[in-house]
């Protein structure tokens, strides 16, 4: 595959470059990049969860287009679905550079980004724009740094974009915009849901059913994720994304002197966390609603790993930064073979079957 040898080519000089830099010229080249259609899936990946139809359960996270520039390139390089954003109200500029920071050895990042997007506007007319172009691409939505009624921002964007969102992300888990972590305790997530689902309802007659899912810090206590759940349970969201970055920083990491620096983790040295809160999540849920897991996926093991702990659909971002694209179509091979091999027809069967016993297990270090 001729994107495959270039990715393979470019890495290198890819990772010369500061982190943000690297990215920003990758997302532009892949906008301007002619890429072919994807070929079909095998049936044996179609998941349907939240009333969509997912030709295969790899999704793209949110934070690598920020600003919806490629997300009809990355569908064509093989993801089911894709997630652009954070989008929030107004463009803003995020906090000062420098602000990625890779861990090489951990083949982790650190990010304090802080919702850097160009505004809800901009975004609103590139999706408009590809709206029929097929696919699922989702809209993960975040309140502008300065706002005081941060559930208006939210409630203003629902009413945006759902048009043209193929589902939603409220995003109140990003470690990088002060105070938006409080949106997850109890009483500020009722009102900020309550909000949600009503503005979401409110729209539905002229912009149709647009699902509405969650998501979450893997830093939670597990009474915080009790409330969590509880309540995402009783606005009867339609699914929760876990989870975001961590400020934890794992004790096995070997880049020191960079783990010091503020921000989210992601990437591998996430893994292990984030898999356990997807699992004592899953439990908690009792089948209310489909999960999407998140946090360290690199490999099709780690993508059925998280299927195991709960995981319906998953998502991914920091492992291209090491494993480049071709990881997506090995992933997708390895959970092909994984419902072969298991005597099991769909990855459906499959979802949390390792939940209960990952709950059981001592706590990630």
């Amino acid at each position: 595959m001729v994107i495959g040898l270039i990715d393979r080519l470019s890495r290198p000089f890819m990772r010369a470059l500061d982190p943000e830099d690297a990215h920003t010229l990758t997302v532009k080249a892949l906008r301007l990049m002619p890429l072919p259609a994807p070929k079909p899936e095998p049936l044996e990946l179609g998941v349907r969860a939240f009333g969509l139809n997912f030709p295969n359960p790899v999704g793209l996270a949110a934070g690598f287009d920020k600003n919806a520039l490629a997300p009809d390139a990355m569908l064509r390089l093989g993801f089911g679905f894709v997630e652009v954003g954070t989008v929030t109200p107004r463009a803003q500029k995020g906090n000062p550079r420098p602000r990625v920071f890779r861990l090489a050895a951990d083949e982790g990042v650190i990010n304090r980004l802080g919702f850097n997007n160009e505004g809800s506007a901009v975004v609103l007319g590139r999706l408009a724009a590809r709206a029929d172009a097929g696919g699922i691409v989702g809209v993960n939505i975040g309140a502008n740094r300065d706002t005081a009624d941060r559930a208006d921002d939210y409630v203003r964007l629902i009413e945006t974009f759902a048009p043209v969102a193929g589902y939603f992300t409220v995003n109140v888990s990003s470690p990088n915009t002060p105070g938006l972590r409080d949106l997850q305790q109890a009483s500020a997530l009722d009102d900020l849901l309550a909000r949600v689902i009503e503005a979401r309802e409110r729209v539905r007659p002229v912009a149709g059913p647009t699902p509405v899912l969650l998501k979450i810090a893997p830093d939670l206590t597990l009474p915080d994720l009790d409330d969590v759940v509880g309540i995402a349970r009783k606005h009867r969201v339609d699914g929760m994304i876990v989870g975001n970055t961590t400020i934890s920083r794992p004790g096995s990491l070997r880049e020191r002197d960079t783990a010091g620096q503020a921000g989210g983790l992601s990437g591998k040295p996430l893994f292990r966390l984030s898999t356990r809160i997807l699992a004592e999540t899953y439990v908690r849920a009792e089948g209310a609603f489909p999960l999407i897991g998140a946090g360290g996926i690199d490999s099709g093991a780690a993508a059925l790993a998280k299927i195991r702990a709960g995981a319906t659909l998953s998502q991914l971002y920091s492992g291209l930064v090491y494993r480049g694209i071709g990881m997506v179509a090995q992933i997708k091979a390895e959970l092909l073979a994984a419902t072969k091999k298991g005597n099991r027809p769909t990855l459906a069967a499959m979802v949390g079957s390792a939940a209960a016993d990952i709950t059981a297990e001592s706590w990630p270090s």
